[in-house]
């Protein structure tokens, strides 16, 4: 897998995740837990794509 492709699907993922924290926030049965760890996967992968697009 070329960085670039790498790049492009950590980003999908990452817009993926927003949209799921988006749509837990809405809804008023999700657990607040849920909703750390989804924003705590955003951000290990907002991490990782800065680090790939310092290389």
């Amino acid at each position: 897998m070329t960085l670039s492709s790498r790049l492009h699907e950590l980003r999908r993922r990452h817009q993926a995740l927003a949209d799921q924290v988006e749509q837990a926030q809405r809804a008023p049965a999700i657990d607040d837990l849920v909703i750390a760890d989804l924003k705590k996967q955003k951000l290990r992968l907002k991490e990782e794509i800065s680090r790939l697009a310092a290389e």
